[in-house]
């Protein structure tokens, strides 16, 4: 890690003054603001792009810090926090009044989760409060995973980059409502309903209501690549990357298995059939994609299994926010 003692008072100090600071954690690099701050929030969604009515998540030092932004906390909380914090699982919680109405869009409830990656959670200990950060890209784009992808997204739009190497983890943290009657994923991550459910004592239940409270990254087009990509099942890849090449079109492919042929204007890019290992990948697999101007991307479809849940769901967000 490059990130030095100096560093972390200055990056703290700027988030003081209501600077945006990009900072690493397991799951992506964030773009962080005092969570207090009105104006120091307003430039998260002027660098990103963001609809102003979408929320933030909000990142704290430690699991004692949550009374300081969320009310009626009830006893899973606590419990989920000792199991899996610092960690990629974010509490919806009821939200503290103090908590500003820019950071939850308007809503009566809050994201809450405290990062593990030590340069995230020095700065947030030294910062000595929450820093709401979504993904620091322009919004709806693929998230990074490096402190080099930041600098090509937002670039001057960033007082300061932490760099703490590519992220562990890969994509973005499983999200658990809690503050209605049954707890549940409003977006699936690495943290899957396993664990959580064997912390519960019964497994969480899937997707929102009519009225659950609006989450980062729940958006049907989501963490898109600019060229357009294409979910295949993996019995069809060859059959369609063929069609693809037959029509004049330089065609990526992003699966496990290579394809039986060749061609000029196809290029294929392996791909982990570990779920973790293909999570941590995907990211930036489909940055390198992005710049090989091609006219398509086609990525084999993962198994309809609990471990790839959290991966089929960025990329059926991604394929539907690059048509």
């Amino acid at each position: 890690m490059t990130a030095q003692l100096a560093d972390m008072s200055r990056a703290a100090a700027l988030l003081r003054a209501g600077e945006l600071v990009a900072f690493p954690t397991e799951t992506v690099y964030g773009l962080g603001a005092d969570a207090r701050n009105p104006l120091a929030i307003g430039k998260i969604f002027a660098a990103k792009g963001r609809p102003a009515d979408h929320p933030l998540i909000v990142h704290l030092p430690e699991a004692a810090h949550l009374d300081r932004w969320a009310v009626d906390i009830p006893a899973a909380a606590g419990k989920l926090a000792a199991a899996f914090w610092p960690g990629p699982l974010t509490l919806i919680l009821r939200r503290h009044p103090a908590v500003l109405d820019a950071v939850t869009g308007g809503q009566d409830t809050v994201g809450l989760r405290v990062p593990n990656h030590p340069l995230a959670l020095q700065l947030l200990r030294e910062f000595d409060g929450g820093v709401a950060a979504p993904s620091a890209n322009r919004f709806g784009r693929v998230s990074p995973t490096t402190a080099a992808h930041v600098r090509e997204e937002l670039g001057d739009a960033v007082a300061m980059i932490l760099d703490g190497g590519p992220c562990a983890v890969g994509i973005e943290s499983t999200i658990l409502d809690l503050s209605g009657s049954e707890p549940r994923i409003l977006r699936p991550g690495m943290l899957d309903a396993n664990a959580i459910g064997a912390v519960l004592g019964r497994p969480p239940m899937f997707g929102g209501q009519q009225n659950a409270p609006r989450v980062s990254g729940s958006l049907e087009a989501h963490y898109a690549p600019r060229t357009r990509l294409q979910l295949v099942a993996a019995a069809d890849l060859a059959a369609t990357a063929r069609e693809a090449l037959d029509s004049g079109r330089r065609v990526a492919v992003l699966a496990a298995q290579p394809l039986a042929f060749s061609h000029g204007r196809l290029l294929c890019c392996p791909a982990s059939t570990d779920a973790a290992q293909f999570a941590h990948d995907l990211y930036a697999r489909l940055r390198e994609l992005d710049a090989m101007a091609c006219d398509v991307i086609l990525v084999a479809a993962p198994p309809a299994d609990e471990r790839w849940r959290a991966v089929a769901d960025r990329l059926r967000r991604a394929a539907a926010g690059s048509k």
